[in-house]
């Protein structure tokens, strides 16, 4: 399976989201692709918010090397399912959808609620670090239990 993981600047909470499912999905032994991209253009080529980089590192995680980079709608072909932060990176995905297909594989990461953006609150990095990794927890035993 291929994931993306989507929020504003791919700088926070989608690097984070990277990170954890692939190590969660490399646990598991689930031969899984998971990649990270932005709706917004303000990061592109950059590192992830060196907060992030360290609240992962905290937790065992390395994202150090991933690259900020703004979706395509190109990304709807290659990713079998595009997860997303909140409602209006939900909004925005969903406005480059090109079909019934394309928006069938967007939805929220954490189903029903939002990860908030933590980028100006240094206290909030820990916080989202623990919903990301419930919301890709609980995405990969739906996966399991074949209810995706």
């Amino acid at each position: 399976m291929k994931i993306l993981m989507v929020c504003l600047g791919n700088i926070c909470r989608s690097p984070l989201a990277e990170g954890i499912m692939q190590h969660l999905a490399d646990k598991e032994g689930l031969n899984w692709q998971i990649d990270s991209a932005g709706t917004g253009d303000w990061h592109i080529g950059n590192g992830p918010d060196q907060r992030s980089v360290r609240t992962a590192r905290e937790h065992g995680i390395d994202i150090s090397q991933q690259v900020c980079r703004l979706f395509r709608k190109s990304d709807f072909d290659t990713f079998d399912q595009i997860l997303v932060m909140d409602k209006n990176n939900l909004s925005n995905i969903l406005a480059m959808a090109r079909n019934a297909d394309d928006r069938k594989k967007v939805s929220l990461l954490l189903v029903d609620q939002i990860v908030p953006d933590p980028y100006h609150d240094d206290n909030q990095f820990e916080p989202v670090f623990k919903m990301i990794e419930d919301g890709c927890r609980a995405f990969i035993k739906r996966f399991l239990n074949h209810d995706l």
